[in-house]
């Protein structure tokens, strides 16, 4: 009886997961939108000061370089951009995109609006929830992280990345919302490069916060679902016509 109560308890779960995909499915479907289911990862390490350390480690040139044939740190080389592991890996921007979905195994979704669906919103923090979506020839990195800011009190904050540099991610406006019972919040910003780090934007608050209870407010069954759009900023569009 035991053995198969769960058993049974397993098969349970296993449903409720793929009702809830298919329900998602068939609701944003109707709007064109595809959706990627994202697992929690908690991460292995988690630490505030992390870019500050990174940065250090740069400059003292300690870095272990990723092409063994360097002798000196090459500044064009960039470490890991994945805020869920301490990982060692540095390398040019061309191939971040490739270690991360090598290494880190990173979803990747194609499309010009998506739907980001977090599951286990429940889970303590620090976890994250991480996918890549390439849209307009280039490939972003969008991170929802549920984070303690203050001790007690845990946030979530998600934010988009763009795989490249500083004045790249200039050309594009990115949208974040959350439509749920009659409820809807929109987030607008330009996104941040990857080479300025997920925790600093967290840290500076330049992205989209919940906490908990209005985080509740949208979720369904302890998954929140987030819709994805990415355009072309104005000035670059103005820029094209010129």
């Amino acid at each position: 009886m035991l053995f198969f109560t769960q058993c049974f308890g397993a098969v349970l779960d296993l449903i409720h997961l793929r009702f809830q995909h298919y329900k998602a499915k068939r609701v944003f479907s109707a709007a064109g939108q595809l959706v990627c289911v994202v697992n929690p990862t908690h991460s292995l390490k988690y630490a505030p000061t992390r870019c500050a350390a990174a940065q250090t480690s740069v400059e003292q040139s300690v870095l272990p370089p990723c092409h063994h044939h360097e002798a000196v740190h090459d500044p064009q080389l960039v470490p890991c951009t994945c805020p869920l592991f301490s990982c060692p890996w540095e390398g040019h921007l061309e191939v971040v995109v490739s270690h991360l979905r090598q290494t880190h195994r990173i979803n990747i979704l194609q499309g010009a609006e998506i739907v980001f669906l977090a599951t286990d919103m429940h889970l303590p923090a620090p976890t994250d929830w991480i996918i890549m979506h390439s849209c307009l020839g280039h490939q972003f990195l969008l991170v929802l992280r549920k984070q303690e800011k203050y001790e007690g009190h845990p946030q979530f904050f998600a934010t988009m990345m763009l795989i490249g540099t500083p004045t790249q991610a200039d050309n594009f406006t990115y949208r974040l919302e959350l439509n749920r019972n009659q409820r809807r919040l929109k987030w607008e910003a330009t996104p941040r490069s990857v080479l300025e780090c997920v925790d600093s934007v967290i840290s500076d608050g330049d992205c989209l916060v919940l906490n908990t209870s209005l985080a509740q407010l949208f979720s369904d069954n302890g998954s929140l679902a987030i819709g994805i759009a990415i355009t072309t900023s104005k000035v670059h569009n103005a820029e094209a016509e010129m």
